[in-house]
């Protein structure tokens, strides 16, 4: 099939036939300009914006509070207000359209690739390149790091490429269900740690000789409450480290990123990954993520996604809250986490979409698609900005703002991304780490300024 962007920012898909193999010497290139399908830019850039509401947690205060305000940052008032409404409309639904976005970005990528040469020598190689960047951003900026795990979660997608939309659909589905049952393993587990854990140490305290069985099951728990639920003297010696010098910012970022790099990868962290982007590439064949659908289809899509997604995450919040964020019941609320977030997400989608189509907030939709065509750069220099703000690498405020105070960043950033993104664009054709990216990627150095011609494009030739 063809994908050919109206005047309208739309996409036409056009069913081609078989496509031939690019001839012998043809060269291969990064997508022109008039290639890019505006409304998935807009919903890339709503995404990466959206994601940087959760993610400020966690740059500018303790970990733990990104789900549970009582442990610092303020839990009543307007910062558990703020805790709520995230909740709702916010926590894991950004992250969703970012990686459905980035299924879709497969799919678009490689039957581009597949009518010029060898689609599986670049594919594989951008998604190397972009395994290192994820490394060094998560070592020096942002422990939180998504490209890293979603480029190696790409690597077994390669195959899936072909597969029909419906099938995909049906497979991301079936995935998304198995995480969503684990939840209910990992409040019956949970549970049973902290009932051995406090067992445990209710026996030191009257002074009794543990077990090998109960010293093993003390220490499981002193690590979840270590984190979870951290003393004074623990998150002053965790701010202590985060506003040190440089040296000591990435000692304290090391600990964390070796943890996660460190885990299975078959484990949970890469089903949902791999669930949302199998959906994203179903849903862009089908012509969602593209603006193709009639536009009461999409009115219909939010209708049910926000009239399903809010109640639910509405009624989660209303249980979390009256717990006390109590940890067992936040980890059993998490069966219904995923019918809350995708729906949002689909509805959150739906609205871009009906705004794309109809010209309305044009401007809005540009700024978010010059923010989403330049996704990478963006994404590190709000990493950048965060760590120099928060951290020893500059003005040392980490833990120093209430969860509501962290939002006056966000708009700062936001404010700098939606403007810096438009006025790099009427001079470059890329930004600077997607113009790096692209060079490594075809090996050769592209063209960056828009006056510069796009041929001859790069040297990775179809018989390569």
């Amino acid at each position: 099939m063809d994908f050919v962007e109206t005047s309208s920012g739309s996409v036409s898909i056009v069913a081609s036939g078989p496509v031939p193999a690019a001839p012998a010497g043809e060269q291969i290139a990064p997508v022109a300009t008039n290639e890019r399908i505006t409304a998935l830019d807009t919903v890339r850039g709503f995404a990466l914006l959206g994601i940087l509401l959760m993610n400020i947690v966690a740059m500018g205060m303790y970990g733990a509070a990104y789900d549970n305000p009582t442990v610092t940052g303020g839990a009543t008032g307007a910062n558990l207000a703020v805790w709520a409404v995230m909740h709702v409309l916010a926590e894991g639904k950004m992250r969703c359209l970012f990686s459905l976005v980035f299924g879709a970005s497969i799919v678009l990528l490689t039957s581009r690739l597949e009518k010029r040469g060898d689609a599986a020598d670049i594919y594989y190689r951008r998604n190397s390149w972009l395994i290192l960047f994820g490394i060094a951003h998560a070592y020096l900026l942002w422990v939180g790091d998504i490209l890293y795990p979603y480029a190696l979660c790409a690597l077994v997608l390669y195959p899936f490429r072909k597969m029909p939309a419906w099938r995909l659909i049906r497979i991301g589905l079936s995935v998304l269900l198995i995480t969503s049952l684990a939840y209910i393993g990992k409040g019956f587990s949970e549970r049973d740690m902290l009932q051995k854990g406090v067992a445990a140490q209710a026996a030191v305290n009257a002074g009794s000789k543990l077990t090998a069985e109960q010293k093993e099951q003390l220490e499981e728990y002193e690590k979840w409450r270590h984190f979870s639920q951290p003393t004074e003297e623990e998150l002053t010696r965790d701010k202590n480290e985060w506003r040190g010098n440089p040296i000591s910012v990435i000692k304290a970022r090391a600990k964390f990123v070796a943890f996660f790099h460190g885990m299975p990868y078959y484990g949970p962290m890469n089903w949902d990954i791999w669930s949302m982007m199998l959906l994203g590439m179903g849903l862009f064949k089908l012509g969602v993520l593209s603006a193709q659908l009639p536009s009461r289809t999409y009115a219909k899509m939010a209708a049910w996604g926000y009239g399903i997604g809010i109640p639910v995450t509405s009624c989660t919040a209303w249980i979390i809250i009256r717990n006390n964020f109590d940890p067992v019941i936040q980890s059993f609320t998490g069966v219904t986490y995923d019918i809350g977030r995708l729906t949002i997400a689909l509805a959150h989608l739906s609205v871009l979409m009906l705004l794309c189509k109809s010209g309305t907030l044009a401007s809005v939709t540009k700024s978010l698609g010059a923010v989403g065509q330049m996704a990478l750069s963006n994404y590190i220099a709000t990493s950048l900005i965060t760590a120099f703000i928060f951290t020893g690498y500059g003005f040392r405020m980490y833990g120093q703002l209430q969860r509501y105070q962290l939002y006056y960043v966000v708009a700062g950033v936001w404010a700098f991304n939606l403007i810096v993104s438009r006025i790099w664009l009427r001079h470059f054709r890329f930004g600077p780490l997607e113009w790096l990216w692209r060079s490594l990627t075809y090996w050769k150095r592209q063209p960056m300024r828009l006056r510069q011609p796009e041929e001859p494009p790069a040297t990775v030739h179809a018989t390569a």
